[in-house]
């Protein structure tokens, strides 16, 4: 059966109907990019792109069962249903947003004026704005309001072809406020079509009204919020704001050994406005570090020598004003390099992926293979996933589809993916 999709769909269903899926053949795409084949650090080129012409896609029930030419695929494929893309159309790899903080209440638009207008971040914190104002807004959210909120942002972001969030915590700030966001989370990604991927950030900041000082804070995250998240399985992943504000060198090594051993992958927020944390990264084999803004040549040179994973945010280097982390040098020292939106209430409300990286690109010379990279293949190793990224035999059919006839394009217009299958409602398949 030939069924004809002008409007293209891109991530599977979560759950398969009753009686499961059969295999569905989709294409023919005029290219197609694997983001496959490609070496995981360093710069890039787009001629070491794997693109394939008159491309399809044989999916069974969520995975891939084989990438080629399209019409090969149908006539070895004679009992495929035949998903046909009539057109030209461009398939990659869904999105990948390893760093976002969707998961709040409130608004913080009277900061973001104020910030135009010239004021300091402690002018504005000084005058009820700042991130505090966000945590006593989530504080009186339910669980229910966090995850509906949480859901639609996760739906802007899905909309634009991000497949897979990574969603922090971090504006609860106390024992039974982290547990309400994280849970919000967990219910967000049940109801959303991205996954949602949960990383506890109670080490945020030490909040105002904790008694002791940051030290003191942290040992009580440790000895009583970490445990039931591990014991709740409400997250894997443990961040650390390391930052003059937040929470010293000294803290965050104290924090990041007792999290680690307690079983959770660590990735840190670093040298956002100080360059300082490469060693502290590359001493406890964290994830990833994040920001990188001001990572002068010393910090590059430690994560080269590193398996640290640099994530660069320019959402939050144009909602701040700020300097772009240095993508291209990073490249050029051997890193690997992925870009995430950061999205969050205060420093990045931009939420869009695509834009932020063409933005980045052009800034910092960044090839398309190199941003594309930082955006799917590599930004699936941020986050220790082996089965998204990339299109090909075993992995997740999850890839989304552009009109147009040359990749190129894409970034060049910052182009959004066509909308869900109207006659499904959402990304899914049959």
């Amino acid at each position: 059966m030939t069924k004809t999709i002008n409007q293209p769909i891109l991530n599977p269903t979560k759950t398969p109907p009753s009686g499961g899926w059969g295999a569905t053949l989709s294409g023919p795409f005029t290219q197609l990019l694997t983001m496959d084949n490609l070496p995981l650090r360093g710069k890039l080129s787009d001629d070491q792109l794997e693109i394939i012409s008159d491309a399809g896609i044989l999916h069974k029930e969520g995975r891939i069962l084989a990438v080629g030419n399209f019409e090969q695929l149908r006539r070895e494929n004679p009992d495929a249903e035949i998903e046909f893309f009539e057109g030209d159309f461009v398939c990659l790899p869904g999105m990948i947003d390893v760093h976002t903080h969707i998961c709040w209440a409130g608004s913080r638009a009277n900061d973001y004026a104020l910030r135009l207008a010239g004021k300091t971040y402690l002018e504005i914190a000084e005058a009820g704005g700042g991130i505090w104002s966000t945590v006593m807004k989530t504080r009186a959210a339910s669980v229910e309001e966090l995850a509906n909120l949480t859901v639609e942002r996760a739906e802007k972001l899905y909309q634009q072809g991000v497949t897979t969030i990574e969603v922090k915590s971090g504006y609860g700030l106390s024992m039974d406020d982290e547990i309400k966001m994280l849970k919000a989370i967990q219910l967000a990604n049940q109801k959303t079509n991205a996954e949602l991927i949960p990383t506890c950030l109670a080490a945020h900041l030490k909040p105002k009204d904790f008694p002791g000082n940051e030290r003191e804070y942290l040992q009580y995250i440790i000895e009583n919020l970490l445990p039931e998240v591990k014991k709740q399985n409400l997250a894997n992943r443990v961040d650390i704001f390391v930052e003059k504000g937040a929470f010293s060198l000294e803290d965050a090594r104290y924090y990041l050994s007792e999290a680690k051993n307690m079983g959770f992958d660590v990735v840190i927020h670093g040298d956002q406005f100080s360059a300082n944390c490469a060693s502290l990264a590359a001493d406890f084999q964290v994830i990833s570090i994040d920001h990188l803004e001001y990572a002068d040549e010393r910090e590059i040179e430690i994560l080269a020598k590193s398996d640290v994973i640099p994530v660069a945010l320019p959402g939050a280097s144009i909602g701040l004003g700020e300097r772009f982390a240095p993508a291209r040098k990073l490249l050029d020292a051997g890193c690997p390099l992925v870009i995430a939106s950061d999205w969050n209430p205060g420093s990045a409300p931009m939420g869009n992926l695509l834009v932020q990286a063409a933005i980045l690109g052009a800034y910092e010379k960044l090839s398309m293979a190199e941003t594309w990279a930082a955006l799917t293949c590599r930004a699936a190793q941020a986050l220790k996933r082996n089965d998204i990224g990339v299109l090909k035999k075993g992995n997740k059919a999850d890839f989304i589809v552009f009109e147009t006839n040359d990749f190129r394009e894409i970034l060049y217009r910052q182009m959004n993916p066509l909308p869900p299958n109207p006659l499904k409602g959402e990304f899914g398949r049959v």
